[in-house]
């Protein structure tokens, strides 16, 4: 597994920013391992301005960082090193496991979540998220051989491994040229192929991150995996 940047400890100053966070690893593996890093800033009225969250989410450089603005009512605010987000698939279930809240709001819209065993789940509606090129390939060898494609277009590269039990092989590229050149756990694109599909799917991402979807009823789907408190 890939640990990520180095990062000083909670609470000391990075770039001017004084600030708390945890680290989270979402849609880890059966055995708890992999997962996508993120950032979570649980007092988010610390950093209020929006330059300075995006500064801050550049300097932790996870796929995501998410700012908690009221964590009893589940508000947050969510950023990549380079761009903030209206929805993200892994920080809404990464947050909703950390606040244990049954819904988080999000610009987007309002997020259902809930805690079943070791998983946890979101309810989300896939037009939230910006579009993605999913892109099928005829094998998850070929998914497992693809290079990291130019700077550009956001592609979801994704190829059955067992059609009939609906296992899927898929790595994320996000071609915003920010520094994540592949993302490891990618819920929003997982919500999307769900509906596209119309099946539910069991996802192996990455190096090994493991997503599970559920379409539901009136076009929303279901996504959910397990929650690792990384520090």
């Amino acid at each position: 597994m890939n640990p990520g940047p180095a990062l000083p400890a909670p609470g000391r100053c990075l770039n001017h920013l004084v600030t708390d966070y945890d680290v989270l690893r979402v849609f880890c593996g059966p055995s708890g391992g992999y997962g996508n890093e993120l950032g979570v800033v649980r007092e988010g009225s610390v950093l209020p301005d929006p330059e300075e969250r995006q500064a801050f989410a550049a300097k932790l450089g996870f796929s995501e960082t998410v700012f908690v603005d009221d964590p009893e009512r589940g508000v947050i605010d969510i950023y990549t090193p380079s761009v903030r987000l209206p929805f993200a698939g892994y920080p809404c279930v990464g947050t909703a496991w950390l606040l244990d809240v049954p819904e988080l709001v999000t610009p987007a819209g309002v997020v259902g979540a809930r805690i079943d065993g070791e998983f946890c789940w979101i309810e989300a509606r896939p037009e939230w998220a910006p579009p993605r090129t999913l892109r099928q390939y005829g094998s998850a060898r070929e998914v497992d051989g693809l290079a990291v494609p130019p700077v550009g277009e956001w592609i979801y590269a994704w190829a059955w491994e067992d059609e009939a039990a609906g296992r899927v092989r898929a790595r994320g590229f996000p071609g915003r040229g920010d520094g994540v050149a592949e993302d490891e756990a990618t819920g929003a694109a997982a919500i999307q192929l769900t509906h596209r599909l119309g099946r539910a799917l069991n996802i192996t991402q990455g190096a090994g991150s493991q997503l599970l979807t559920a379409p539901q009823p009136g076009d929303w789907v279901e996504l959910g995996g397990r929650v690792v408190l990384e520090r």
